[in-house]
């Protein structure tokens, strides 16, 4: 059964790097680049798992993580936070997510993080 990815990224060009990686792993992938109604958006395409930059307009990855594992319908759904910003990183310790990834990243480390939250 193919996995869904939900991509949360504000760069089209990355979000569309992502999406094409993801689909050559065999993934179905929604990307967004909105994080307006985050809940309604993730409870609509129902994700095995979520990868959401850190810095987007609006509602920032950090608190994207935070909502999705409050919410009792949507806790179970791994989330990886990714971000350029690496001194963010020491900071990142208490919003719930599942795996951090450091921008730049190998395509393969992505795909073996998803991998092993989702096996």
């Amino acid at each position: 059964m193919i996995k869904k990815i939900l991509v949360i990224e504000d760069d089209e060009d990355i979000l569309d790097s992502i999406d094409t990686l993801l689909s050559l792993n065999n993934f179905e992938v929604k990307g967004i680049t909105q994080t307006d109604d985050i809940i309604a958006v993730v409870k609509a395409n129902n994700p095995d798992l979520v990868l959401t930059d850190y810095i987007l307009p609006g509602m920032n990855g950090g608190k994207i993580c935070q909502v999705i594992k409050n919410d009792k319908e949507l806790a179970h759904i791994p989330v990886i936070l990714m971000t350029a910003y690496h001194k963010q990183a020491i900071a990142i310790g208490n919003f719930g997510h599942d795996a951090y990834l450091p921008k730049p990243f190998e395509n393969q480390h992505l795909v073996n993080i998803i991998n092993k939250l989702l096996n």
